[in-house]
């Protein structure tokens, strides 16, 4: 039987992979639910999404998907894909810092290491905003953004915990969240 979305059942190997991401617990701050895959870019696939809360603020969001192709695509050099996405707030002076980027995707590189998670075929962008209001908009606070976005292919696309905890240590990062060190200042935007 098709599920909901038209889509024949997860096969095995990916249904039981699934199911293992489903009892992932993540950090208090996230706010972490299933959202619908895309449909386009592979035959099966999951998805969830997070919200960054401290306090009454959100400091950012998320969304991790897993696509599965049991014919594989080239492009992926493998059957799984993982996409991550992550946008979160950052102090003004940060998100003008020309370094951000490759801080960034630092971030995303020291994740997949401290988690385990053994990745090929990884790209993806890093993205800088800074946006001032004019006009009658011109009492709005300047706003500074971090954006990543990034996929890669499991080693070992059976295991897919060590993915989701990078995809947690990447957006910790982003949003501040990690302890930070004598000197060292958050990214969070202080509001």
């Amino acid at each position: 039987m098709a599920s909901a979305d038209s889509r024949p059942p997860l096969p095995p190997p990916f249904a039981g992979s699934v199911e293992s991401l489903r009892r992932v617990e993540y950090r208090p701050e996230f706010r972490v639910r299933e959202a619908p895959a895309p449909a386009r870019l592979a035959p099966f696939g999951y998805a969830q999404t997070v919200d960054v809360e401290l306090g009454e603020d959100i400091v950012g969001t998320g969304r991790l998907v897993i696509l599965y192709d049991p014919a594989g695509q080239p492009t992926w050099e493998g059957t799984t894909r993982v996409i991550a996405y992550i946008d979160a707030d950052v102090d003004i002076e940060v998100a003008a810092d020309p370094v951000l980027p490759e801080v960034g995707w630092s971030w995303l590189n020291e994740a997949l290491h401290d988690s385990n998670a053994d990745a090929g075929a990884l790209g993806g962008t890093v993205t800088q905003v800074f946006s001032r209001s004019f006009g009658v908009m011109e009492s709005r606070e300047p706003e500074g953004r971090l954006q990543v976005r990034a996929s890669w292919t499991p080693t070992d696309p059976g295991t897919l915990i060590p993915h989701a905890r990078a995809w947690a240590l990447l957006t910790a990062s982003a949003c501040g969240l990690l302890p930070a060190g004598e000197g060292v200042a958050s990214l969070t935007r202080h509001r």
